[in-house]
């Protein structure tokens, strides 16, 4: 496979080979701040539901070094919190938001979804109304080792939900990638449930930026782009997103069947 391929088409979906991570990000983050500054000057203001965790560091520290950004006109929200946790809890989606971006750029809103909320059917129908208030503009949109979006597990993962925001059970795999890593010393520690944006609240986001680097992604990715758009693998409703970009690196594409890897070097 080349170093670095041209974009893809899989169904909608535009698809990118990079040769690392670092590439990637690069990629990802500049094409997600021309997104944001797009939308600023056309309704003043931009809001964005920022993925989370290992495979989103370099996209957001990339992001957040973009230059002519007016952050003050960026609304931000996240995709999940583990129920039961506090934003100072080391594994805490909240505080690694905190930390990755809104300390950095200080975003005029930002919306923290709260997993240790008191009364949490109050907390998903709060974060719904502010989901529902405007057009989310942007939404990064990593996959999980199981295929999840968000903490869509298979299990739970629903394209019609009528919600925008539910509490779900974490399946054994999702708990396990956690551990793996190191978010918690042992699947004992991983919370069991979750708070999440459904994936009909995801499918509002206008443009998707997927970054899913490493071979502990390689699964996942084969069964979302060469599988049934289905919710065995939540991660395949990409494909039929009209404005979604999948940026991989050559661990993560590792698995592909010689059919897609011959198109990616055709287009190169």
């Amino acid at each position: 496979m080349p170093t670095q391929t041209k974009p893809f088409k899989v169904d909608a979906l535009t698809v990118q080979i990079f040769s690392d991570v670092q590439a990637l990000g690069a990629a990802a983050g500049d094409y997600s701040g021309s997104i944001i500054r797009q939308a600023i000057r056309l309704r003043g203001a931009a809001r964005i539901v920022v993925g989370t965790g290992n495979s989103q560091l370099h996209v957001i520290e990339r992001l957040a070094g973009q230059p002519d950004i007016k952050w003050s006109a960026v609304e931000a929200f996240h995709l999940d919190e583990y129920v039961g946790i506090g934003p100072d809890h080391p594994a805490s989606f909240r505080r690694w938001l905190e930390h990755h971006l809104v300390q950095n750029v200080r975003p005029g809103k930002v919306h923290y979804l709260a997993g240790d909320a008191a009364d949490y059917q109050a907390e998903i129908h709060r974060y719904s109304n502010l989901l529902m208030q405007a057009p989310i503009d942007l939404c990064f949109v990593g996959f999980g080792e199981n295929g999840h979006i968000a903490f869509n597990d298979p299990h739970v993962a629903n394209f019609s939900d009528a919600a925008l925001v539910k509490r779900v059970r974490l399946d054994e795999v999702c708990r396990r990638q956690q551990v793996g890593e190191g978010h918690f010393p042992d699947i004992e520690s991983v919370p069991v449930e979750a708070l999440t944006l459904t994936c009909p609240a995801l499918t509002r986001g206008g443009t998707w930026i997927c970054c899913v680097p490493d071979s502990r992604k390689a699964a996942a990715v084969k069964c979302a782009l060469e599988g049934p758009v289905s919710t065995a693998c939540p991660a395949s409703l990409a494909r039929v997103h009209p404005h979604a970009y999948l940026y991989l690196d050559t661990n993560s594409a590792s698995l592909l069947s010689s059919q897609l890897v011959d198109k990616a070097i055709e287009n190169n």
